[in-house]
């Protein structure tokens, strides 16, 4: 009786051990398979992950430039085909590419040139005029880039402007004309000599 006691007990326990690990396993199960879709939700609710819509304003500003741009490069270039707008658009992206070193998108946006039917070595001439402005491209300035390119692919022998060597300053600026010249210093004061003491009468 005593054995038969124990081993009901010592079945209890499995037992019990058995329901916990189970109910262990279930909860496990629930949220393995819960987390994937919890995550996916939580993450589209998020306003920080989606891009901000661009002001119609300035994109209509921006498209408004780009075609002033081309109408300036057809007029530029005198109805070559290094003015037609495919070739504006894809030989200024050839050039920035290159002078950011993204080599391999610049061949591939070469490849297009071509295909365009538009003149490789103008690509090259307006890289080399963008080499010689490289001191005045200033990164914290806006389109400092874009602007550089432009103005190489319209004028490919463009020059950087050389600024005026500054004449030094002189020490002491010149005095105003028609003024008096500045009063010259006071003598130094000598001191006053000392007056001898007068003769004392003998005594007597």
């Amino acid at each position: 009786m005593k054995a038969t006691i124990g081993e009901f007990m010592g079945r209890r326990v499995l037992q019990s051990k058995l329901s916990v690990l189970r109910h262990v396993a279930a909860l496990s199960l629930v949220l393995l398979l819960g987390a994937p879709a919890a995550l996916a939700q939580s993450g589209s609710d998020h306003p920080q992950d989606q891009k901000p819509q661009a002001n119609p304003a300035d994109v209509s500003k921006d498209n408004q430039r780009k075609a002033d741009e081309f109408t300036e490069a057809a007029q530029a270039l005198s109805g070559g085909p290094a003015g037609n707008p495919e070739c504006v658009w894809l030989g200024r992206r050839v050039v920035q590419l290159m002078y950011n070193d993204d080599l391999d998108t610049a061949f591939r946006h070469l490849d297009l040139y071509d295909r365009f039917g538009c003149p490789g070595g103008h690509v090259q001439a307006a890289f080399r005029c963008l080499t010689r402005f490289i001191p005045q491209i200033d990164p914290k300035v806006p389109n400092s880039l874009n602007n550089h390119v432009h103005t190489c692919w319209m004028n490919p022998d463009a020059k950087p402007q050389v600024a005026a060597a500054a004449a030094p300053a002189p020490a002491v600026p010149p005095a105003p004309t028609g003024s008096a010249p500045p009063a010259s210093p006071p003598p130094a004061q000598q001191p006053a000599a000392q007056a001898s003491p007068s003769p004392q009468p003998p005594a007597k």
